[in-house]
């Protein structure tokens, strides 16, 4: 029996290409609204008519056990735009560098022995503080939640060189929080789910990242996809209000005033831009307190253009000892194979970026630049032909102490009314994953309705 309610998708960033993708691949009518004029949400490319250049809006890494992200790549024919390097590098301001191994048991000797200085007994002591965690990840303590990552640390006693190293940069990546804020549970969470991913694949976890723009490679594909299976795109169409009547959604109200009929609902839309579409949920009073007290974290991210190269070695590098200036540079040259007739692209990222975010783009290209001479010697005498910043003041929820237990779960008391995005409960921190696993459980629970005639 052919199924013939009408699915609409609220909101066009990854969770809501990919709800609207395994929809339309199940078979199903499928209408995605998106308030803007493009879709991504947080995930694009911006054209950059100086240097004639396509850079992205941030710089994205994935990680080896995206199993869903993957999933949603392959549906829309870009999985093949994602590589994993043997290495990345951690980069001292004395300009020393230390390679970091991203597989096998050059990854596992990463974790205990990255930092140049550490002796065999601190080596020793930062093994046996890394099994502690990993077996506290799989084991969890019950009072993690309640702990900052930096708390965690000293309690198992992880030494200071491998934290400045490799742990607290770790920790930053995963939940774009300074350790001293961030929750403990979110990378233990995090670290939980590579071990059993790991294990599953019989593989260590590794990083990996995009040769091509974010457009080819989240949205380029998916408007072809929709284009073949009959989906619906209606672009600046904000959206008000689910109607549900008798415990159904019967439509969505856009601003315009007007109702879209509608039978079953995701609502994949940001913490941020929560509150009135669910006024007539029954729990909706506890979803709007939850998306308010998850908060906002703020990334900085430059695409800085130079007349020459940095030196770097890898594709990524960490900027060990920034001070919150650059977390990690990307060499977009080595990433993309782009061109340099114009100019040499590095892609700068600022997590946490609490002090960065209030400044004018002049500040903040002058001290990145000046971070960049104390650790690369060619960058002393490049010029910067363009500095290109993207301030992203509520970049991914606020994943700090106290709020693990506050991310809603995809079901609602409405069968046919679901909530995808990466701040809904999954087994992943704040990421393009997340994401995209939220929308996998949201379509799941869809496709489970039972049929109607």
């Amino acid at each position: 029996m052919n199924d013939q309610r009408q699915y609409v998708v609220i909101g066009g960033g990854l969770a809501g290409l990919a709800a609207a993708v395994w929809l339309a691949e199940a078979g199903k009518q499928v209408t995605l609204l998106e308030r803007r004029g493009r879709l991504g949400g947080r995930t694009h490319a911006m054209k950059v008519d100086v240097v004639d250049d396509l850079p992205d809006n941030g710089q994205h890494v994935i990680g080896s056990g995206y199993d869903h992200l993957f999933r949603y790549l392959t549906s829309i024919g870009t999985r093949q735009y994602v590589a994993f390097p043997h290495h990345a590098t951690l980069r001292w301001p004395d300009g020393r560098s230390v390679t970091m191994q991203t597989k096998g048991l050059g990854a596992l000797r990463t974790l205990t022995g990255a930092h140049p200085d550490a002796s065999l007994v601190e080596r020793a002591r930062t093994l046996v503080a890394t099994l502690k965690l990993g077996r506290q990840c799989l084991n969890q303590p019950a009072d993690l939640a309640d702990l900052s990552t930096e708390q965690w640390f000293d309690r198992v006693g992880m030494p200071a060189k491998a934290r400045e190293a490799l742990w607290d940069w770790l920790a930053l990546g995963v939940a774009a929080e300074p350790v001293q804020r961030e929750s403990a549970k979110v990378l233990a969470d995090v670290m939980a789910t590579g071990i059993r991913l790991g294990i599953k694949h019989r593989r260590p976890a590794t990083i990996g990242y995009p040769t091509t723009d974010l457009d080819t490679l989240y949205i380029t594909g998916a408007l072809k996809f929709f284009a073949q299976h009959g989906v619906q795109v209606r672009y600046r169409a904000v959206a008000r209000r689910i109607t549900i009547v008798d415990g159904s959604v019967t439509g969505v109200t856009l601003a315009d005033g007007t109702t879209l009929p509608a039978d079953a609902v995701v609502c994949a839309v940001p913490n941020s831009n929560i509150n009135g579409l669910l006024d007539d949920l029954p729990e909706h009073a506890e979803i709007y307190a939850a998306a308010d007290k998850l908060g906002y974290t703020p990334i900085v991210s430059t695409n800085l253009y130079l007349d020459r190269p940095l030196g770097t070695t890898a594709e990524f590098e960490a900027l060990i000892g920034g001070t919150g200036v650059i977390d990690e540079v990307f060499d977009r040259q080595r990433m993309t194979g782009r061109a340099t007739d114009r100019a040499w692209l590095y892609c700068l990222t600022t997590s946490g970026a609490y002090e960065q975010i209030h400044k004018s783009n002049e500040e903040i290209v002058a001290e990145q630049v000046e971070l960049l001479r104390r650790y690369y010697p060619a960058a002393k005498e490049a010029k910067v032909l363009l500095g290109h910043v993207v301030r992203m003041p509520k970049a991914t929820f606020s994943q700090v102490v106290g709020t693990h237990a506050l991310r809603p779960a995809q079901r609602t008391s409405v069968p046919t009314l679901v909530l995808a995005g990466d701040w809904t409960a999954t087994d992943w921190s704040a990421t393009m994953e997340s994401a995209v696993q939220s929308s996998a459980n949201a379509v799941d629970l869809l496709l489970a309705l039972p049929s109607v005639p």
